[in-house]
């Protein structure tokens, strides 16, 4: 199959293009360890790089990327190379100019920044790195430029809102999907596929993640717009392990096959992503050979939009939840951390004491100082199904992945427990198993907006869910600290991810207290301010010298030190209700942290505060 070499648009009107397989692939065949830049060979072995390009074309590839998907500033930092963009790219040019000979396209390869990882809002230095790369290859003199393997619509929209106006030159644009018909910001790709024309896409298309079954059922099921040109460029099938290897399942025949049922969709442009060869392409050449382009039929009934999310079994909020009560009356939360051994009978019993004493709801540590506890969604659920008490439950981003969070928050929804605080957690090296890894796939901040995503129906991967969940979502703040301007910008971003309510790390001062009022009175969501009586004077040195987010007032470690035994305890409770009498002038959120278990200190502060409040509230006109 020959190319005239007329303007790629033009050319893909009238007939069938057969693209290039995975360079990747191919590069870690011939040698290349994984973990290396592949696009940093352009510079150090173009003639490797050259002979991949001219093993497609001698397959019947006539569509050549460049080796340039990841050389953008962000990826090539990694490896110390973010100040040969434009060199790699364009060297990238010349190497695919060259094996492309005279009758093959070269197009300008540009991924995503994002490449796969957490969904975050996109940066805006993202635009002068598109415009960098963009501006290489087009130097360079490409065909075309292909925008490929975009999880979310909004960062391929943004890319093409950048290149669009640097050039005519025809751009494809590439979506990647982890679900069939979706991507990952949950958009059908109806609608997708609509904007993407819009924005100034020439053509539109799939590649990537999913194998030929897969992306031949979106087209299926998708309305694609009038007179759009369409690409598709799948994986060879699903990653899986074969022999102890890792290795991809479809074969050139089954790609060639599937290139003949990816043209009755009306895909013009068809090749191979990861795991393809060129065995995979000529297969694709082979069955496309004299054939013609087939006219696009649309479907009939597909809907677009978000999904649509079945209302009636959205499982409605047993009672208030801790924000709808804070914003009319003192509420207050009972920290009581999970027990260290297998019994969970004492425990089960310090929460109902502390129920009992006035505590709307207790919250339970998810591990914290990475020390191992009783599985705080198990007790949650105990708490909740034997004896009613509310449960408010930490999830930390240190001890699960991606998958393993999502599962975790769907339990947690099965189970009407939808009251949660987020924080980072801390390292696992610091713990009691300091040979256990640390995940932390995301930033808290990530974590809280991917649970609001949960809220809307929309799971991690942008599939839609039956159901909505109800996940009210707090937020950490340490007021510990030296510069609480720094400390106030990250609880902000936090707010502007979903942070619902915010609870502090404990105070030991009544100016502490009003500092943190002032310092957040203005972010419009509720605020618990942290309280921890003390129990002796070495806890008092310990939590202020050694604990992170923790700092003691001069005062209060002063007179712990003039006290011992429960007469410690005695003054470590008085001190926590000197605090509490300033804490319920300023916040409706109060925030106690019982330690040692010792309920029966917090339950004595949860009465406490109780009168205080009510005292404050007869006071004010």
């Amino acid at each position: 199959m020959t190319t005239s070499k007329k303007d790629l648009r033009a050319y893909l009107k009238d007939h069938l293009l057969v693209g290039d397989g995975a360079m990747a692939t191919q590069l870690h065949g011939l040698g290349v360890p994984v973990g290396v830049s592949f696009e940093e060979l352009c510079l150090s072995n173009p003639r490797l790089v050259h002979d991949v390009h001219t093993s497609y074309y001698q397959a019947g590839a006539r569509f050549l990327e460049t080796n340039t998907y990841s050389a953008n500033r962000d990826a090539l930092s990694r490896y110390g190379l973010e100040h040969k963009v434009a060199r790699i790219n364009r060297l990238a040019v010349a190497i695919a100019r060259e094996a492309a000979q005279d009758d093959a396209y070269v197009a300008g390869s540009i991924g995503s920044i994002l490449a796969g990882r957490v969904k975050k809002k996109v940066l805006d230095e993202y635009r002068d790195q598109y415009e960098e790369q963009a501006i290489a290859l087009l130097h360079a003199g490409v065909d075309g430029l292909i925008l490929e393997t975009f999880l979310d619509l909004e960062e391929l929209l943004l890319a093409i809102e950048v290149i669009r106006p640097l050039t005519d030159v025809p751009v494809i644009a590439q979506l990647a999907t982890l679900e069939v018909g979706r991507t990952r910001d949950g958009y059908a790709l109806t609608d997708a596929f609509s904007e993407l024309k819009a924005a100034g896409a020439d053509v539109i298309g799939l590649n990537c993640r999913l194998g030929p079954a897969e992306l031949l059922r979106s087209f299926e099921n998708t309305v694609i717009p009038e007179d759009a040109l369409l690409s598709v460029f799948p994986n060879a099938g699903r990653l899986g392990m074969t022999d102890g290897e890792y290795a991809f399942k479809s074969s050139p025949e089954y790609f060639g096959q599937s290139a003949l049922r990816l043209r009755e969709q009306g895909v013009r442009l068809i090749g191979g992503c990861c795991g393809t060869t060129p065995a995979h392409v000529k297969a694709i050449a082979d069955a496309l050979e004299s054939l013609e382009p087939q006219a696009r039929v649309n479907p009939t009934n597909v809907a677009g939009d978000r999904p649509s999310i079945s209302v009636q079994n959205t499982r409605e909020r047993e009672k208030p939840s801790i924000v709808e009560r804070v914003k009319t009356a003192t509420t207050i939360i009972v920290e009581f951390d999970p027990p260290r051994d297998l019994d969970a009978d004492q425990f089960l019993h310090g929460c109902c004491e502390l129920h009992k004493a006035g505590a709307d709801a207790i919250t339970l540590a998810d591990n914290s100082l990475a020390t191992v506890r009783m599985s705080n969604m198990a007790l949650g659920a105990l708490m909740k199904g034997r004896h009613g008490i509310d449960p408010l439950l930490h999830i930390a981003c240190r001890d699960r992945n991606l998958i393993g969070q999502q599962s975790h928050l769907m339990g947690l929804h099965a189970l009407g427990i939808d009251q949660i605080l987020v924080i980072t957690g801390d390292p696992s090296r610091f713990g009691d198993l300091p040979g256990a890894s640390s995940v932390f796939d995301v930033t808290s901040f990530d974590l809280i907006r991917m649970v609001k995503q949960l809220n809307e129906g929309v799971s991690f991967s942008g599939r839609p869910l039956k159901q909505k969940a109800q996940f009210i979502v707090g937020a950490a703040f340490n007021p510990n600290v030296r510069n609480m301007d720094a400390a106030v910008a990250r609880l902000e971003k936090k707010v502007e991810a979903g942070a619902d309510y915010i609870m502090t790390q404990p105070v030991y001062d009544a100016e502490s207290i009003r500092n943190v009022y002032e310092a957040t009175k203005h972010i419009g969501i509720p605020v618990f301010i942290g309280i921890m009586p003390l129990t002796s004077s070495r806890n008092a040195e310990f939590l202020h010298n050694e604990v992170p987010g923790i700092k003691l007032s001069a005062e209060a470690l002063e007179r712990m030190k003039k006290v011992q035994g429960e007469a410690a305890r005695q003054e470590g409770i008085a001190i926590a209700k000197e605090l509490v009498d300033t804490a319920v002038s300023y916040f409706n959120g109060i925030y106690l942290i019982t330690p040692f278990n010792y309920y029966e200190m917090a339950a004595d502060l949860i009465q406490y505060t109780r009168q205080q409040s009510s005292l404050v509230k007869q006071a004010q006109p």
